[in-house]
């Protein structure tokens, strides 16, 4: 039921006036709004049964906030252009390097830092994004995180040198590290269980129909044109962000009690009752305000030291795996592989990828986290050994030979497979499990942890690809092959499942 807020008798305690303005002093950056209250006011007042014309009219207004899973899904889809921009971001490098190059007349080194920027950027978003979504909110983080986007944007679509451009890539990257920890963590908090994992996949869906558009509107569109076409996402975001409640976990954390049940009754629905859920998130957040005070040492506790190796193997592991390392080369792997239109085939890529993610966000809550991760890492191991082996016996025969050009398609087909497989669990799953299992009083810190943690490694995988593709192809699938064998037994014997348990049943689990 939503609590109207109105007021008691003269017979109210100062105290309570003293709470009430110590509450205001931590009000979100982006509140959910009046027209929640008013839309919840005009369901309770169809309810009771009044007729006036005026409740007939706003009680039709909000209808269609009766279903919880459109309410939700709305507000997936509104904070899911996030991860576009994410996507677009990582994939804008790859159609416009000749054209930066030859406009701007940089070197390959200079634009190979204007590739790498962005995941500078992106880890100093990361340090900031835990504070920040603890602090000002998730919406409000997300306000935030859109206008370096739109300003960096604007400054490479201007840039006459390579200062500019810089520029523009590293506010770019800043806005990205803060948008990659905050959306999971939003849709997280305010999906229902049982569609959790769907929703939380929408992330990653996302990441890839971003990189998808930057392929495809590349191959057609100037780089400065392309530029500003990556505002929209940002643009968009930010008026739509005023028409989402606030994450009501992190309201209940604030101690706003009255805009966390409002919040909590739009994403189920006004017709559902929440009584139950809201108990379990006030035990929860009671819980975990008990200690004011978090120090260091209190991080080897079993119930924060577990899922915080838990989150920040599995991002990292993600990275190790090389797929940032096998998307950014990836034209020049598929020229090794014998292929000529790269571009094309990079395309197709991206589509795949897109495709692979979709079947994900379909499956993760029927099938379950684990399995989808067990079976992505164990394809993803076979595929890597596949296309090792392939690129080392290709170095074997001529490449005139008809076994050559056999191995060459053999080794774009192992590609394919290693891209499928990981759209199928780990490119998602990490960062679903992240936000579900931190403590909610250690989420802003080792969220950003974790984070920053995927963005070095990402740095590093990314920086040190080529150089290990021009020493050995096959060495260097190898390599990315061990690592998503371990990856692999990391998930058999710690990663649990998630699916159909609420976020405080998970964190419980680790006490």
């Amino acid at each position: 039921m939503i609590t109207s807020g109105g007021g008691g008798g003269g017979d109210e305690s100062g105290g309570e006036e003293a709470e009430r303005s110590s509450s205001d002093l931590r009000r979100p950056f982006l509140h959910t709004g009046s027209w929640y209250k008013m839309s919840g006011a005009a369901v309770a007042a169809a309810g009771s049964g009044m007729g006036s014309a005026q409740s007939s009219l706003m009680g039709s207004s909000a209808m269609v906030l009766r279903d919880s899973s459109v309410s939700v899904v709305l507000c997936t889809l509104i904070v899911a252009l996030g991860p576009i921009q994410f996507g677009f971001t990582g994939g804008y490098s790859s159609p416009t390097q000749d054209g930066i190059i030859a406009d701007l007349h940089l070197s390959l080194s200079e634009f190979s830092i204007f590739g790498s920027l962005s995941n500078v950027g992106a880890m100093v978003g990361a340090i900031a994004s835990g504070q920040m979504a603890e602090y000002i909110g998730r919406k409000g983080s997300l306000m935030i995180a859109s206008i370096p986007n739109i300003i960096g944007w604007l400054a490479i679509s201007f840039a006459q040198d390579s200062s500019f451009l810089y520029m523009g890539r590293l506010l770019e990257g800043f806005g990205v590290g803060i948008i990659s920890y905050t959306v999971p963590v939003y849709i997280a908090e305010i999906a229902p269980q049982n569609m959790r994992g769907a929703l939380g996949a929408v992330n990653q869906l996302s990441i890839t129909i971003g990189v998808l558009l930057a392929y495809l509107l590349g191959m057609f569109v100037p780089w400065r044109l392309l530029a500003v076409i990556g505002t929209l996402p940002c643009i968009i975001l930010v008026p739509g962000l005023f028409f989402i409640p606030e994450s009501p976990r992190w309201l209940a954390k604030m101690g706003l009690m009255e805009d966390f049940e409002t919040s909590l009754q739009v994403l189920r629905g006004f017709d559902t009752d929440i009584s139950l859920e809201i108990n379990d998130i006030k035990r929860a957040v009671a819980s975990a305000n008990k200690r004011t005070t978090l120090h260091l040492s209190h991080l080897n506790q079993k119930r924060y030291r577990t899922p915080l190796l838990l989150g920040i193997g599995l991002l990292v592991l993600q990275q190790l795996s090389g797929i940032n390392g096998i998307v950014f080369y990836a034209g020049n792997i598929f020229k090794s592989a014998g292929l000529t239109d790269s571009n094309l085939a990079t395309c197709g890529l991206g589509a795949i990828q897109v495709l692979a993610t979709a079947v994900t966000t379909w499956f993760l809550d029927k099938a379950g986290r684990r399995i989808l991760l067990i079976i992505s890492t164990a394809g993803m191991t076979i595929s890597l050994f596949f296309v090792s082996a392939a690129f080392f016996l290709e170095d074997i025969f001529s490449e005139d030979s008809h076994i050559h050009h056999v191995l060459s398609i053999l080794s774009l087909v192992g590609l394919v497979a290693n891209i499928v497989a990981f759209s199928f669990g780990l490119g998602a799953i990490p960062w679903i499990i992240m936000s579900e299992i931190l403590p909610v009083n250690i989420k802003s810190l080792a969220g950003s942890v974790a984070t920053l943690a995927n963005w070095l490694t990402s740095f590093i995988v990314t920086m040190t690809a080529n150089l290990l593709l021009n020493w050995s192809n096959g060495g260097t699938f190898t390599i990315y092959a061990i690592v998503s064998a371990f990856t692999l037994v990391f998930v058999i014997l710690w990663v649990p499942e998630t699916k159909g348990k609420t976020l405080e049943d998970i964190q419980w689990s680790f006490r």
